[in-house]
């Protein structure tokens, strides 16, 4: 409807619109956010479009029944960054979700998008890649937080004719959409992340689990490791450098106990995902 209505009043040159992910408030959805003023309409229904795009686009009159109010005030909101659920908030792994098309990888890379993955080819040894991640402080959010530069120095040090690194973007927990987010709104940064951690523990092959519940995340993947492909950031001699990788994308049935690691790995090897005692760990046991 709003790409009818652009048309319409031959806006064509003058409005762009770009697809994104989850902006935040998802229950307050469906959202729109318009620059380059940041003023962000909620809950939109097809027939407020014809609205905004007479009031707003055409005579830059913002139209206020649609935006956010204050709880406490009443009054209205109009910047995304204004409303108190976002005032708070240093987003890092969501820094991109609802702000570039998903689909387009040269807005990632626009937006400082493996510039991490050249820096760790190119200047950096798998060991003080690792060391930069301890120093980060990065854990585990599985609710264990344990510490991600451990775990992949374990890796890095277990002895293998190969290595896998396995992205799990299976959650089971009801209304949990974490692994949902990042891979609908910013798929790109998943690539990256393994890639970076495929560099530094030696592996070659990857693979991403995600349930079959999560048609949208499965399709943006797929887009984004063709484009990924296509531009060197995976296969054979990344980035010009000896470094081959690729990622395979594995599909879940949904099974709440295939969110457990080892769960997880026997359902890639095809084997019904049951999870199996530890040790041995998956850092030193792992898929295949």
């Amino acid at each position: 409807e709003l790409k009818k209505q652009i048309a319409r009043y031959n806006l064509k040159d003058k409005v762009r619109i770009v697809k994104t992910g989850c902006m935040g408030p998802c229950q307050y959805g469906p959202l729109m956010l318009v620059y380059p003023e940041g003023i962000l309409y909620k809950e939109l229904t097809i027939a407020d479009i014809k609205e905004i795009v007479e009031e707003h686009f055409l005579k830059g009159r913002v139209v206020e029944k649609f935006l956010f109010k204050s709880e406490i005030t009443e009054k209205v909101i109009r910047k995304k960054e204004r409303l108190p659920f976002f005032q708070k908030q240093v987003k890092i792994v969501l820094k991109n979700c609802g702000a570039i098309d998903p689909e387009n990888i040269e807005e990632y890379i626009n937006n400082g998008g493996y510039e991490a993955l050249k820096k760790a080819l190119t200047e950096l040894s798998p060991l003080q890649v690792i060391q930069e991640i301890k120093d980060s402080g990065l854990r585990g959010r599985g609710g264990a937080g344990f510490p991600t530069g451990v775990k992949w120095e374990f890796v890095f040090k277990a002895k293998s004719s190969e290595k896998f690194v396995i992205c799990n973007a299976d959650e089971g927990d009801p209304g949990a959409f974490m692994d949902r987010a990042v891979l609908e709104g910013d798929p790109h940064t998943v690539i990256e992340g393994m890639s970076i951690a495929a560099y530094v523990v030696g592996a070659k092959r990857g693979y991403v689990y995600v349930r079959a519940e999560y048609p949208l995340a499965i399709e943006r993947l797929e887009i984004a490791l063709e484009q990924a492909r296509k531009r060197n950031f995976l296969g054979e001699n990344i980035l010009k450098k000896d470094f081959n990788f690729d990622i395979e994308l594995r599909i879940g049935a949904g099974a709440f106990v295939c969110g457990e690691e080892t769960g997880l790995i026997a359902s890639i090897e095809g084997k019904r995902g049951m999870p199996r005692s530890r040790p041995p760990f998956p850092a030193t046991c792992g898929t295949l």
